[in-house]
């Protein structure tokens, strides 16, 4: 995919906050016109559908989290810290308001309504991450920082899921400081 323009940079951003307000369905592109400034048919032309924006995003999304992922393996070669930052990244954002909930947990729980384009690139999300986090605690469970108790990868899924699962309880709470417990809990189970 190329790279986009201001405009459809704006458009995505705007859809971004959007969905993490109220979900796929819970915006629509007069939503965006009105904020981004633009015509509906702006919009149109840039994602002709919204089910192309949503996907857009998400490949946007996904490669951002990419290029975080590969910032933290190459600040740190520890597997405890990269973890530790990779959580504390969250807990920033749940904290201070900027990403109250990664976009794609939030999707998942609508994967089911959502149109299968879309849905696939939600999957492949979690399949990026998933393998990131197999390989960090392959490494460290190699290392003699991390006693496992299944294989990487089930550990690994185990792991995204009570990352995701943080956000929501956090946010259902209204308690973002609920993540940092939970997940503290998370990484101890983990160290040796």
């Amino acid at each position: 995919m190329s790279k986009l323009s201001t405009t459809a940079d704006d458009i995505l951003d705007c859809a971004q906050t959007l969905i993490m307000a109220g979900g796929y369905n819970g915006f629509s592109y007069a939503d965006i016109a009105a904020v981004v400034g633009i015509r509906k048919a702006s919009i149109h032309h840039h994602f002709p559908s919204k089910a192309d924006l949503v996907r857009m995003l998400i490949w946007r999304y996904r490669e951002q989290a990419r290029a975080g992922l590969a910032a933290l393996e190459r600040s740190s070669p520890d597997p405890r810290q990269q973890l530790a930052h990779y959580l504390g990244y969250w807990q920033e954002c749940l904290l201070d308001g900027t990403a109250p909930i990664c976009i794609c947990a939030l999707l998942a729980s609508e994967v089911p309504v959502l149109p299968p384009a879309v849905a696939a690139e939600v999957r492949l999300h979690f399949e990026t991450l998933a393998a990131w986090l197999t390989a960090v605690l392959q490494r460290g469970a190699q290392d003699g920082v991390f006693t496992l108790s299944s294989a990487p990868p089930a550990e690994a899924e185990a792991f995204v899921a009570t990352v995701h699962g943080g956000m929501l309880s956090a946010r259902v709470c209204g308690d973002p400081k609920l993540f940092g417990i939970i997940t503290a809990a998370l990484l101890q189970r983990l160290a040796k």
